[in-house]
């Protein structure tokens, strides 16, 4: 786990602020949605964050905290779209980098339904960021569609993460403890 808590710090530590800002008319395509999460350290650490929190947890909120990240995301995205106002969004956008990025190195794995409120809200705040400024003439359904697809690779990767290094773990702890002393005395 400390690799986890290492690589989680170091992102944490070069995420600046969120920028959830998109370019204008050239950032509504879905080639600009996928590209976008994986261009800023905040998406990047808070999406990974979310999936790795769900592999942390297991059962159903492998499956569970992600899409509650992706399906509030999406509803933020309408609404930011459609010019509903919500406050303290980027601040909202910074802390969950920041309690994501912590949960993942202090190991906090909440229950279920409070971990998928907990992801859920943070969700509909960076969706929200996007929706509101893209312009209305952008095709913002297919910016969701990559921005949503890109989330959920990002996800992956997070869930990919925390169940290869399991799998390194468990099969570290599968090698008689008579291997190390053997090898350690050849060494010598």
């Amino acid at each position: 786990m400390r690799v986890f808590s290492v690589a989680t710090i170091v992102l944490f530590v070069a995420t600046t602020s969120a920028s959830a800002h998109t370019a204008g008319g050239s950032a509504s395509s879905f080639h600009a949605g996928l590209a976008h999460p994986i261009s800023g350290l905040d998406h990047v650490t808070a999406m990974i964050a979310v999936g790795m929190l769900a592999a942390f947890k297991g059962g159903r909120a492998l499956w569970l905290w992600p899409l509650s990240f992706v399906g509030m995301m999406v509803i933020g995205g309408v609404l930011g779209f459609g010019h509903v106002r919500l406050p303290y969004v980027e601040i909202g956008i910074a802390a969950s980098v920041l309690i994501l990025a912590l949960m993942v190195v202090l190991s906090i794995v909440p229950s279920l339904w409070t971990g998928a409120a907990l992801i859920a809200g943070f969700a509909i705040l960076h969706g929200h960021a996007h929706g509101s400024e893209l312009p209305h003439s952008a095709n913002g359904l297919a910016f969701g569609l990559g921005f949503s697809t890109a989330t959920i690779f990002l996800h992956s990767a997070g869930i990919g993460l925390v169940v290869g290094w399991k799998a390194i773990a468990r099969s570290r702890t599968n090698v008689p403890v008579g291997y190390f002393a053997t090898s350690s005395r050849k060494e010598r």
